[in-house]
């Protein structure tokens, strides 16, 4: 056989076998505030239309492909630890991708970590919980150090000779990442370390001890000597820590440096290996008469801490709201794209039965967590406090415990490419459990429930009074709330019931604001397939009747 006719056959076999055809792309470059209308809505009703304009330059960053792609790298990137430097000394230095870092400083020059407190408008919470749900869509381990910075200001707040002194650094919108003191920074973020692994979420079993250096007391120098098992962002510039001091458990503020500019001996045993938050460094650490001054009063740590914790479960349902609304936009992007049998996905009706059940599940937990922001923003109003006291725990085990099935149905609708570590969905699943468990778990957050209840009854009379406005507005909201009002009557062995009980508040809260605020389509949805007929099943199960069009062309981006 000669050349050409050799080069003849090779041709045949060497020829392209398939043109890529019926495939989807990626969901980049689109304004993911601008697309989102239950958020374009929740902002506009909550109270901070003041913000739409800025919201959607920042919603045009985060859904751009260039800032989208900081949250692939600084998860393909964790980060490392030097106990030491080559000479021996200890530094307990964690290093990051440099992703991580943009990350972290458009979060905070964006005022994520502490625009409330600068700027304290009607409707701040409301805009910067709407600026953190878009930047945790993009990357949800940086958040943590944001969170906790934003939310350690009410309990410094308690002391105000620390709150004088580091509150300027904690707010101001600099990010200084570098490993030095305090006082040689514009910026500073700070952590949290109280869990301790014989106690976990029960801190008052937290054996770490504190000694006073002088006379003790509030805004006083102590030294503290124990173990911390989980420090989440070991580089924040300073922690809340738990700690015994000699009247009590006790809240401190401890600084990475002394201020003589020596090391702090809070020491980074190691990093924690996690299933998710792959980009945010958690740690063990031993304190070893690590310098730390006292937080409000001896003995009321947990009373001081607490303001800090509320803020940290509030943002528990932001992240969560918003790996809900990640994962449903990437399952709309793909089904409206991709065709089988015959018909693109979002046509077919069973599809369309599922995909629209995942929105009314994203609509709810968005409704009930800007709902609460806004709450946040009117705490002098005694009404808005209590639904703080409580809907806040309620709607953390809620919203939190709901994610987790919520992406793996979303990833199913992408089919095996969905699986792929070239997917958004295994960082977003292995995201998905982490708020539920971190800043106290399930069980946790209903006998926080049921605590709220005893210890100030009238927060039960304000959740009524809340979900009471939508009375006569849809009948299975109605019988739904009557038979939640008997459940309350029936108080022995409560206990045995929080979850269920808790399970019928979310429901009923997220309804009624839905019947009240929502669209039709949505707020008769919710109410038929979550309160009718003993509640709802597995996702794609919704009754008939609903319009699932109408619920997916208002939740579907376009990019």
């Amino acid at each position: 056989m000669n050349a050409p006719d050799i080069l003849a056959r090779d041709s045949i076999y060497l020829a392209d076998t398939h043109q890529v055809t019926n495939v989807s792309r990626e969901l980049v470059d689109y304004n993911m505030f601008a697309q989102d209308a239950a958020l374009v809505d929740a902002v506009q009703r909550e109270g901070a239309a003041w913000a739409q304009d800025s919201l959607s330059t920042f919603g045009a960053l985060t859904g751009s492909a260039m800032y989208l792609d900081l949250g692939i790298q600084a998860n393909r990137h964790p980060p490392e630890l030097d106990t030491h430097d080559r000479f021996g000394n200890r530094v307990d230095l964690v290093r990051f991708h440099p992703a991580y870092h943009t990350l972290m400083k458009t979060a905070i020059e964006n005022g994520l970590h502490a625009s409330p407190w600068t700027d304290p408008r009607p409707g701040a919470h409301v805009a910067r919980a709407a600026r953190t749900y878009l930047q945790t869509q993009v990357e949800a381990g940086h958040g943590c150090p944001i969170t906790m910075t934003f939310a350690a200001v009410p309990s410094l707040r308690t002391t105000k000779s620390l709150a004088a002194l580091w509150e300027p650094k904690i707010t101001a919108l600099s990010y200084d990442p570098s490993n030095v003191p305090d006082a040689q920074k514009a910026g500073l973020t700070i952590g949290m370390a109280m869990t301790e692994k014989q106690g976990g979420s029960d801190v008052r079993a937290n054996s770490t001890r504190a000694y006073p250096v002088g006379a003790g007391g509030a805004g006083e120098a102590y030294e503290l000597v124990g173990h911390k098992y989980f420090v989440s962002a070991p580089m924040c510039d300073a922690f809340l820590v738990l700690a015994q001091a000699p009247g009590g458990l006790s809240c401190f503020l401890l600084p990475r440096w002394r201020p003589d500019g020596t090391k702090n001996p809070m020491q980074v045993l190691r990093l924690k290996r996690k299933m998710g938050n792959v980009s945010n460094a958690s740690s063990e650490t031993e304190l070893r008469g690590a310098l730390a001054w006292m937080v409000g009063e001896e003995g009321r740590g947990v009373r001081t801490i607490i303001e800090m914790v509320a803020m940290t479960r509030f943002d528990c349902m932001i992240g969560s709201a918003a790996g809900q609304r990640a994962a449903v936009a990437q399952a709309l992007h793909h089904c409206s794209i991709r065709s089988a049998f015959g018909n693109v996905l979002n046509q077919q009706p069973l599809m369309q039965n599922v995909l629209a059940d995942l929105v009314l599940e994203h609509e709810g937990s968005l409704a009930l967590t800007m709902r609460m922001a806004r709450a946040m923003d009117h705490r002098a109003d005694p009404h808005e406090d209590l639904l703080v006291r409580l809907v806040t725990a309620v709607g953390k085990y809620w919203i939190c415990k709901r994610t987790p099935n919520h992406a793996y149905e979303s990833m199913e609708c992408i089919g095996g490419s969905g699986v792929m570590e070239d997917s958004p969905f295994p960082r977003l699943f292995r995201e998905s459990p982490v708020n539920a468990i971190w800043e106290g778990s399930g069980n946790v957050q209903c006998l926080d429930v049921l605590r709220a209840m005893q210890k100030t009854p009238a927060v039960v009379e304000a959740f009524f009074r809340e979900v009471d406005r939508a009375r006569g507005a849809n009948g299975a909201l109605d019988a739904w709330v009557t038979a939640l009002k008997r459940e309350f009557s029936e108080r022995g062995d409560m206990d045995y019931r929080a979850r269920s009980v808790v399970d019928r508040m979310a429901l009923a809260i997220q309804a009624a604001l839905l019947v009240q605020h929502g669209p039709a389509a949505v707020a008769d949805a919710f109410c038929a397939s979550r309160l009718a007929d003993g509640g709802h099943r597995n996702y794609g199960t919704l009754p008939r009747g609903v319009d699932c069009a109408a619920i997916i062309r208002r939740a579907t981006p376009r990019a």
